[in-house]
């Protein structure tokens, strides 16, 4: 979202009168759907759509923050873990990280998603994919350093909400 300031002046402006008054243009130049929406007067640029901007830094954030944990945890597995763990373990380990990363990425579909379609939908979207990050991937680290099997039943819940997070992403982008 691109905001742009214009001062409106026309013949007989006084100072202080409500003519002069500076108008903002929001642009979204999206595509096709794209939309400009004019604010005058009282309106600031920062009073429409602070919400969704917020949304759409906070969900790239925790992409990029995401991203670069998964890197970070994948260097010490493929690393760190080798030699020290079943193969079978670093299978797990390495399909936490896979994950991982997919959603880390799908964190800033989220986000570009908000920019397009901000909606409800869109939200839960991008908390249901940083749970199912913690739970599912999160589940498979601790069962693989920890050797607490009972945890392999704790990775199905963090699943389920990796695909419920895109389920809700695909609702929201439909309900727009």
């Amino acid at each position: 979202m691109v905001y742009t300031r214009y001062q409106a002046h026309g013949p007989g402006d006084q100072p202080g009168s409500r003519a002069g008054s500076p108008l903002w243009l929001s642009l979204d130049s999206g595509g096709p759907g794209g939309m400009v929406r004019a604010m005058g007067g009282g309106e600031s640029h920062s009073s429409v759509g602070r919400k969704e901007e917020i949304m759409e830094r906070f969900f790239a954030v925790a992409g990029a923050v995401a991203a670069m944990i998964g890197v970070i945890v994948g260097a010490f597995g493929a690393h760190g873990l080798q030699g020290r763990v079943t193969p079978a373990d670093l299978e797990i380990f390495e399909t936490g990280v896979r994950y991982h990363m997919y959603h880390a990425l799908g964190l800033f579909v989220v986000a570009w998603v908000a920019s397009r379609w901000p909606s409800g939908a869109t939200t839960v979207a991008g908390w249901l994919m940083i749970f199912g990050i913690v739970v599912f991937s999160g589940s498979l680290y601790t069962l693989v350093l920890t050797g607490q099997r009972w945890l392999g039943a704790v990775t199905p819940v963090g699943g389920l909400a990796l695909v419920a997070g895109w389920a809700a992403l695909g609702w929201a982008v439909l309900r727009s």
